[in-house]
This record gives structure tokens, sequence and C-alpha cells, in this order.
């Protein structure tokens, strides 16, 4: 009987997780967003922008700084696949409003580490305009450190309007609007598993 019980509870978490995995669309607010690309996709270009920073930052204990809030979830699971000396310490930059870039930039938390002749990489969820990512180069390249490196999670090349040398990037999307792994519609949806694009209605 016991075992019947568990053989069962086991089905029921299993049929749970797969309708939950295989969920094609979520709303949030007044927004509905449709799955466009899953965990195992995710994981499996973030273990590949990983090999590659393992192996041409052997021997330079890089300092990886990760942009609040969107990177958090890139960010850990990147480190969980570094395989080097390393460090890590984080900065907030606000840029968003609502599905828009707001175009104005304002540091919240600052870096706290002395970045002087050491190669750090900064860490974000997505680079699009790249005015975010152009202001955080000039800020930390005034601290002279040896190198500096981007690695986003995602590009979006088409609204790219500064050039940008983007060493480590997982993977390009469209000009959608996107939410999940870390990405949010107006700070909901950070905690989905996978990437969801916005339904055009």
């Amino acid at each position: 009987m016991l075992i019947l019980w568990i053989v069962c509870h086991n089905f029921r978490k299993f049929a749970q997780n797969n309708r939950i995995s295989k969920m094609s669309r979520v709303t949030i607010k007044d927004k509905t967003f449709e799955t466009s690309i899953s965990e195992a996709e995710i994981l499996e270009s973030v273990k590949r922008v990983a090999d590659k920073l393992n192996h041409d930052m052997e021997g330079k204990n890089p300092l990886f700084i990760a942009v609040l809030n969107g990177s958090f979830m890139y960010a850990a699971d990147l480190m969980k696949f570094i395989k080097i000396p390393c460090e890590i310490s984080f900065v907030k930059l606000a840029s968003y409003e609502g599905t828009t870039s707001s175009g104005k930039i304002k540091e919240v938390i600052g870096l706290n580490e002395d970045i002087h002749g050491r190669h750090v990489v900064i860490l974000e969820d997505i680079v699009d305009t790249g005015t975010t990512m152009k202001r955080m180069l000039e800020t930390l390249g005034t601290r002279e450190p040896a190198s500096l490196h981007i690695s986003s999670l995602l590009v979006k090349p088409g609204k790219l309007q500064v050039p940008l040398n983007i060493e480590y990037a997982a993977m390009e999307i469209p000009n959608d609007f996107i939410v999940g792994y870390g990405l949010d519609y107006d700070q909901l949806g950070r905690n989905l598993r996978d990437i969801y694009t916005l339904v055009k209605e």
C-alpha cells in the first residue's frame, strides 16, 4: 500500500511538472506572453559561453560584474559552469520602464571593488540599444582595468544604436519584448524558468 502511494504521489508530481514545463502562454498584468526559448536551450547556451570564458580567462582571475536586477539568473547559472578562479560583484542600473527603454540611465548601486589592473567581465541579461552598456564601459574604463569584456545572455542586433564588442553573447533574438529568466515586465515575470515573448495582438 505504501509503495502504491509513493508511485501515485511521484506520478502526480511528474504530471504537474510536465504541465508547467509545457505551458505555452502566461499573462502578466495586461500582457500575454508565449514561450520562445526553453530553460534547456538557455542553459546549453550559458554553458557554451562559460566554456569560452574558462578558456580565454584562464590564469587571469577575472572579476565578473553582474548588472542587477535582470542578470541575476544568468550570472548564477554562468558561475556554476565557471571552473577557473574568479570573483563576482554586483551593480544596479535603471533604464527600463514598462516594455520600452526610457533612455534614462541612473546608477543605483555602485561598484566598491578596486578594478585597477583587473580583467573585468560585465554580465548583462540583454543588450538592445547598447546605451546602458556604453555607460557601463565608460564608467568602468575610468578605473583603469586591465581589460573590459561584455557577456550578455541576449542581444538584439536589430536595435543596437552604438558599436559594441560583445565577445560572450549567449543568444541573439529579434526586436520583441520578452520576460522570464530574470527579465521582467514592470518587475513581474523574473521568476519564470523559460523566456517568453510578447504576443502581438
